[in-house]
Order: C-alpha cells, then sequence, then structure tokens
C-alpha cells in the first residue's frame, strides 16, 4: 500500500489542500515536508506522538522531514484551542526545551546524513525588522478571515491579544522560508493547524509564485471526542523521568475497549489489515489486542529492551505473580522519617500518587488504598518499617495504579 493510502486506511488525514497533487506527491515523487513542535515544555507528550509518527512513516516512504522547533514563535505561543495566553518562556527555557524535544525524536526519525533536517525558527524570527516584515508578509493576510478562523474565533470572547495574532503570519513565514531554504513544499500538523497551514500555503503562492501544499492529521481523542494523553498524575509524557515506561505501559494497556482500533491505527507500525484482525473481537477478548498496542508504542518511545520489561512486569503483577522489579518505584531514607516512621498520607504525597494530602484522605476514606494487599482504612495510620518486609511495600491505588517503596 503506498503511503497517502496507508495514511488514509488509518483514518489519520483529516483534511488536505489538494488530496490529487498531495497523494501523486507523495506517492509517486520525493518531497521535504515540515512539522512544527513548539517547545513550550521540557517534553513531547501523547498529543505530539500521532505526528512524530507521521514523520516517520513519510521518512520511510523516502521523503525527507524537517522538524522545526519554535524558538521564535514559542515566545509568544500558539493561541489555537487556548482560552487564555500562554505564558512567555525565556529564550534559555525554549533552548533547553528544544533539547529535550530532539532527543525523543531519536528513536523514531533518522536525522543522521541529512535524511532528516532540524531547524529552529529563532533563526529567522529573532532577528525580522518589523515594518519590513509588515510590509512583505503582513500585506497577504486578511483579518477578516483571520477572525474568522476557527483558533481565533474560540478566543474573541475571551480576549485576543494583537501579540497572538501575529502567530499565523509567523507561521506562515515559517513555510515560507523553509521553502525557500530547503525546497520544502509541505507542512503536516494537527487539524487544529489548519488555518494556520491555509495561510502559509497561500504566502508561497504569492510570494513565490509556485504551489505548496498542507495536510492535516487528526487528533488522537477517545470514542467521547475528548483529547487523549491525560491521567489523574496530569500529561502522559515522552520522558521517562516525568511519566515512566511502566506507567507509559499501562496508560496504553487500560484505554477504553473503543478506542483500542484507533490508537493501533494511528500509533503503530503494524499492517492495517493486522489492526483489524486483531480487534475484529469484544470485551476480554480485546485484552490483546491492549497488550500489543502497549508493547508497540512503549517499544517505539523507551525501546525494546525496555517495552519487554514492563511488559513482563505488567504480567507478572496483573497475573498475580510477584514480580515487581518494573514497577515504578520510590525510595525512603531516614530524612523522610520522623522517629522511624511515616504517616500513609505523607508517603502518598511523596510517592506523587496523589498532589496533596487532602486528595490522599479521600482516597483512604473511599476504600480505594491498599498496602501489601491489605486496605487501608485510616488516614492517620502511621507506617514502621514492619510495614516495609524486606525493605520494600507495594502500594496499590484504586484497581491499577501500582508503587513500590523501597525503604533504605
Amino acid at each position: 500500500m503506498k503511503v497517502y493510502e496507508d495514511l488514509k486506511a488509518r483514518g489519520l488525514i483529516a483534511q488536505v489542500t489538494d488530496e490529487e497533487a498531495v497523494r501523486d506527491l507523495l506517492d509517486n515523487h520525493k518531497c521535504t515536508f515540515y512539522i512544527g513542535f513548539d517547545p513550550t515544555a521540557d517534553s513531547l507528550h501523547v498529543g505530539h506522538f500521532v505526528t512524530v509518527m507521521t514523520m516517520s512513516r513519510l521518512q520511510k516512504a523516502g521523503h525527507t522531514p524537517i522538524a522545526l522547533f519554535g524558538g521564535g514563535t514559542g515566545m509568544i505561543g500558539d493561541p489555537t484551542g487556548k482560552t487564555d495566553m500562554r505564558k512567555m518562556l525565556t529564550r534559555e527555557e525554549i533552548d533547553h526545551n528544544v533539547e529535550c524535544f530532539r532527543k525523543q525524536m531519536a528513536p523514531l526519525v533518522d536525522f543522521s546524513d541529512g535524511k532528516a533536517i532540524m531547524a529552529n525558527n529563532a533563526d529567522w524570527l529573532l532577528s525580522l525588522n518589523y515594518i519590513q516584515f509588515m510590509r512583505e508578509i503582513g500585506v497577504h493576510f486578511s483579518v477578516n478571515r483571520m477572525l474568522a478562523a476557527e483558533c481565533y474565533k474560540q478566543r474573541l470572547e475571551r480576549g485576543l491579544t494583537f501579540f497572538e495574532m501575529n502567530y499565523m503570519l509567523m507561521q506562515g513565514y515559517d513555510f515560507l522560508q523553509l521553502n525557500r531554504r530547503y525546497g520544502c513544499v509541505l507542512e503536516v500538523g494537527g487539524d487544529d493547524q489548519w488555518s494556520n497551514i491555509i495561510g502559509g500555503v497561500n504566502l508561497i503562492r504569492c510570494k513565490e509564485n509556485r504551489p505548496a501544499y498542507g495536510l492535516t492529521l487528526g487528533l488522537l481523542t477517545n470514542s467521547e471526542g475528548k483529547k487523549m494523553g491525560k491521567t489523574e498524575k496530569g500529561a502522559v509524557w515522552l520522558d521517562p523521568a516525568k511519566t515512566s515506561p511502566f506507567d507509559f505501559y499501562q496508560y496504553w494497556r487500560n484505554i477504553g475497549d473503543a478506542d483500542v482500533e484507533r490508537c493501533l491505527k494511528f500509533l503503530t507500525f503494524l499492517p492495517v489489515e493486522e489492526i483489524e484482525d486483531l480487534t475484529n473481537c469484544e470485551g476480554s477478548a480485546l485484552n490483546k489486542a491492549k497488550e500489543v498496542l502497549a508493547y508497540e508504542v512503549t517499544k517505539s518511545i523507551h525501546g525494546i529492551e525496555e517495552a519487554d520489561k514492563v511488559r513482563e512486569g505488567a504480567r507478572a503483577l496483573f497475573g498475580g505473580g510477584v514480580n515487581t522489579d518494573n514497577m515504578p518505584t520510590s525510595t525512603l531514607t531516614a530524612a523522610d522519617l520522623t522517629d522511624g516512621s511515616i504517616g500513609v498520607l505523607d508517603l502518598l504525597v511523596k510517592t506523587k500518587l496523589v498532589s496533596s494530602k487532602s486528595e490522599g484522605r479521600r482516597l483512604v476514606q473511599q476504600g480505594g488504598l491498599t498496602l501489601n494487599d491489605s486496605k487501608v482504612k485510616d488516614p492517620a495510620a502511621v507506617l514502621t518499617a514492619a510495614d516495609f518486609p524486606n525493605g520494600a511495600a507495594i502500594i496499590r491505588k484504586g484497581k491499577k495504579a501500582y508503587h513500590k517503596v523501597l525503604l533504605k
């Protein structure tokens, strides 16, 4: 199956500026395309995963990806999907975040020998002369059309700054610069970027008098239309220091039945036919498909060795075994204890299973906390060395969140 048809069969394509031209470009030619990433955090998260995987798919088909890091636009922030203006980051924070992104993309995108390009729009945005920019670029953008765009329309009632309105111009200018510097003819992004992508496509046609194209991808949402990648602990990150490989694996292993097929198509390299066979069942029979999803996604981000470890640990744990080697772990030292003991609520906060003691108290009162297979019933319970047989204790929050605590 050719790459465009594969993207379509997976349900990845949301909108495209000229389907026949883009189909021909991707299936019968080699092109340079770009996907932008604003470095607003020091890690990519599950929401970025669809675009990174698509970058990898297109590269495997022989196309050259540009990963554009928004060192310049990140200093403004994209208003798309936001009800308030984003926090403005410093140049140092942005540079640090960009470096983190580079490392996290490496397992999926091959940047060696010019096979992919890393670019930073700070290289051309931070030195812009504003008057010259408005004369050359601003004249090609209609304020009426901009305000009609969904990304701005959502913000009008709450207040939209002119500072943020410049974002569409800058993203369009990015496409123009990449077109001039690298011959980039296609921008790919999430479907919430459609208006911004159209702005860049039209700008290239106006300034360079040659075609350019845009393609948007469906957002990673569940069967209820809500964005995926959120847990009680917060976002699901690709950085193992923020979301452990075990928790990452368990997130995918526990998704809803209605979301398994879509996630397999969006986030794995398994053939579409194999995915459809795997998910052609219901109820508990879908557990095999969920395990395949969890393993494949964890393998893509954390590598085969780590994926094997967490799968083995999860199977042993949930199958009644005792292998806890790959469970998320915290360590208590003498500094964490008072007279050789620690309150159960303090322990929950220490392990980050809850964000506050009040949340921990509710958890205990609702019967949602287990320690070493025994239900904890008293929020005021105090743990001593006796509660850590062989120097370790296993905490279970609810039915599926496990955590090992070592006592040193």
